[in-house]
């Protein structure tokens, strides 16, 4: 054979062998940065808007709820950035403290998109029902996960969460920790979960008489507290009450919340009906057992922080 053939052969034979040795450097290299393998491995999580893959342990989140917000900083998860709460500047004041050097993305009902993209976030967590337009556009910034409703179980929520952000075990450390406080005021309470506890709520535009599927209603059902009868019912509210209709307010005791605006014009709602002849005649009233509770913590938050202190309120109230 001509030397030509042999001078391709040995050529042929050296690329295999540079090829097998990089080879080889790769597998030693990958095999020595193993957690780093790890952490690039890749999940899928099912959710409201269909299937999102997210690649290793998502570092930078951006939340675009506030329960959302809760949720995270119970497991020990900073977001870097998050949807500004309803009440606060910016942030609840029981959550604030956590919040420091966390960058406002707008509110749940108007996104600040750009603010959002200049994060880099791996991670957006939101909510169809707030921001299901907005979908598309977020998860071009990074996956996004929605969950699909915000009124009922807040635990629904929390369970997508915590799957989201590949902290399973932590979160169901959380919900344990709630649930054994359930029990233990429910068996403290004994014969006095027959108490018939009424919800009210004071806005400036509305006033609104809460039923069990509502983020307290849930919460007192699982106690095993009563309901007077025209709340016990498994929807959300009674809306647009009128004065006409104050004696459903009644029960054994009255949690009252108000909700406030920059005008505070909540206030001045919650003023006309409490300075009322009529709301001092109802029998909780009377008795000494209507209490005034945070609005941010009995309706507006919505999260798991804020479903432990409602059980703090209740501990004091009913159990004094």
């Amino acid at each position: 054979m001509s030397k030509k053939f042999y001078s391709i052969v040995a050529l042929v034979a050296a690329l295999v062998l540079l090829l097998a040795a990089c080879g080889s450097e790769e597998t030693e290299t990958n095999t020595e940065s193993g957690g780093d393998a790890a952490a690039a491995e890749s999940y899928t999580v099912e959710h409201a808007m269909g299937s999102t893959e997210i690649t290793g342990d998502p570092e930078r989140i951006v939340v675009l709820t506030n329960h959302g917000t809760e949720a995270l900083l119970s497991m020990g998860v900073t977001p870097v950035g998050a949807v500004q709460s309803w009440t606060g500047d910016p942030w609840y004041e029981h959550i604030a403290e956590d919040m420091e050097g966390v960058e406002v993305v707008g509110t749940e009902s108007e996104l600040n998109l750009e603010a959002i993209a200049a994060l880099e976030p791996d991670l957006i967590i939101g909510n169809k029902m707030r921001q299901e337009e907005q979908y598309q556009a977020l998860n071009a910034i990074a996956p996004t996960v929605f969950e699909e409703t915000l009124r009922g179980d807040w635990k629904i929520n929390f369970e997508l969460i915590a799957e989201t952000i590949n902290q399973e075990e932590k979160g169901q450390e959380v919900l344990d920790a709630y649930n054994a406080r359930v029990t233990e005021l429910s068996e403290n309470l004994g014969d006095k979960l027959d108490t018939e506890v009424s919800m009210v709520r004071f806005m400036p535009d509305d006033v609104r008489i809460y039923h069990k599927d509502s983020f307290s209603g849930i919460i007192l059902d699982e106690i095993g507290l009563a309901r007077p009868e025209s709340q016990d019912v498994d929807d959300f509210a009674a809306m647009g009450v009128t004065k006409e209709r104050i004696e459903e307010m009644d029960g054994d005791v009255i949690f009252y919340f108000t909700y406030q605006n920059e005008q505070e014009e909540g206030q001045q709602a919650e003023e006309a009906w409490v300075n009322d002849p009529i709301w001092n005649n109802l029998q909780a009233v009377q008795d000494g057992k209507a209490y005034e509770v945070s609005d941010t913590i009995w309706n507006t938050a919505g999260g798991v922080e804020a479903a432990n202190l409602m059980l703090d309120d209740l501990e004091e109230k009913l159990l004094q």
